[in-house]
């Protein structure tokens, strides 16, 4: 019996979480800074004003399909579904790499 009763508080554990994590990939385009983030701001104390231009103009290797987390001229409703179609992205690897892993 209590093998059940875990298996049950465990999914209400796991669909709470899935909850959470789409209510704060909802909100956080609303929420976010518009200031550069901890990593632009370090990297402006470690590398010249320079060579920073230099990096954040040249190609990069691999495009992304949604970059800066929007749907260019979507506007904020761009930014939440780049968000959620990534958080889902992430949750359906998790998920499959965990069956694999059980088998």
């Amino acid at each position: 019996m209590s093998v059940n009763v875990s298996s049950g508080i465990n999914m209400k554990f796991l669909y709470a979480g899935i909850a959470i994590a789409l209510l704060i990939s909802v909100l956080a385009p609303f929420l976010a800074s518009p200031d550069p983030d901890g990593l632009e701001s370090a990297a402006g104390g470690v590398v010249d004003e320079k060579t920073l231009s230099e990096l954040e103009g040249a190609e990069p290797f691999v495009e992304s399909p949604m970059p800066d987390y929007s749907i260019e001229g979507q506007g904020k409703m761009g930014e939440v579904i780049a968000i959620v179609a990534g958080t889902l992205l992430v949750l359906g690897i998790s998920f499959a790499l965990g069956k694999a892993a059980k088998k």
